[in-house]
């Protein structure tokens, strides 16, 4: 990416071994991330272009010499940022938090939307999925918990979801979607979705919403309320990251409830004062999700059908269309766009 709305597609070096504890991964399946829309809108033009993408599954084709736990030809999924499964951090299961870890999109690291990636701390960034290759019918939700899915469980882990409780998730995207999946794996009573396009609330009831509220603003605080007889909603996930998203949170969660953010917030200030959190003794948390940390319990759900977070992909497309793919997710024209590498 050189500017906002400007991405191409190079031909750029095979990455190498540069580590002892890298890997060379061959991808068979990437995507295009709703954060990825966000530099996609605002990046400054630049003279090199951004390295773009941190979403892959892929098969292993070369390791470093202190590697393990890992062999070539292992099909293997990436988390979207790098650890190394070891250090305090990750041992507390704050993996993205890793004193050894980093992400994608530098000039060192490169980004994941290629056909080739360099892994760097691949033994404990890989996770290796026994039994599947690249011609699975199980790619597109495998390739979710490289990021969407994992995320979405994530806001619904740090927002305490459990049977009984009410849950409202604030956006219809990708992440949101998972949100609402997950919270139905947690057991959660009632499922409120807030989102205004059908294609995607469909979505969202078939992964569990029991309600789809589509007014913003005051309207849809009102509405919610309304659902949940004017006391609001134990949890809300927070799945866009804009202000207003966050005020309508704050707006319909109940008093001793928990906000739980994990839209990537493209702000500095939030209210937390005694008209928003304080004074109803409100919750706010969330955060970027250790999806390493996820990855071990989430594949037997997939493997098995217990989950299909795969349906999120409502479009593929080769690599020379990805520049496409981003203009069709931020029309809308797209939920989440698969790069497919077979």
């Amino acid at each position: 990416m050189y500017a906002a709305g400007d991405v191409r597609v190079e031909t750029v070096p095979d990455p190498r071994i540069l580590e002892p504890t890298d890997a060379i991964v061959r991808v068979v399946r990437a995507c295009v991330c709703g954060s990825d829309l966000h530099p996609y809108h605002s990046l400054k033009p630049r003279s090199e272009g951004r390295p773009m993408g941190h979403e892959l599954i892929g098969v292993i084709e070369d390791l470093g010499s202190e590697v393990t736990g890992l062999r070539k030809g292992d099909f293997v999924i990436t988390p979207f940022t790098y650890s190394d499964n070891t250090c305090v951090f990750c041992r507390e299961g704050l993996h993205t938090s890793c004193v050894h870890g980093g992400g994608w999109g530098s000039a060192e690291t490169g980004g994941l939307q290629a056909e080739y990636a360099r892994i760097p701390q691949a033994s404990g960034t890989l996770v290796a999925v026994p039994g599947v290759d690249e011609h699975s019918d199980l790619l597109p939700s495998l390739l979710t918990l490289s990021d969407v899915y994992l995320t979405g469980y994530h806001a619904a882990v740090m927002g305490r979801v459990e049977q009984g409780k009410t849950v409202t998730v604030i956006g219809d995207g990708a992440v949101g979607l998972s949100a609402v999946l997950a919270s139905r794996q947690l057991g959660a009573e009632r499922i409120i979705l807030m989102g205004r396009h059908t294609s995607r609330t469909d979505l969202g009831r078939e992964f569990g919403a029991t309600d789809v509220v589509a007014e913003r603003g005051d309207e849809g605080i009102e509405k919610v309320k309304e659902l949940t007889g004017g006391e609001g909603s134990h949890v809300v996930l927070e799945a866009v990251g804009h202000m207003p998203a966050y005020e309508q949170a704050y707006g319909i969660v109940r008093p001793g409830g928990v906000i739980s953010r994990v839209g990537v917030p493209q702000y500095q200030d939030a209210p937390v004062g005694w008209a928003s959190l304080f004074g109803h003794n409100v919750t706010l948390t969330g955060g970027v999700a250790p999806v390493r940390a996820y990855l071990e319990q989430a594949i037997p759900q997939v493997l098995d059908g217990t989950i299909t977070p795969g349906k999120v992909f409502d479009r593929s497309v080769r690599i020379d269309d990805v520049p496409d793919a981003y203009r069709a997710m931020d029309d809308r024209e797209a939920l989440k766009v698969m790069i497919d590498f077979g």
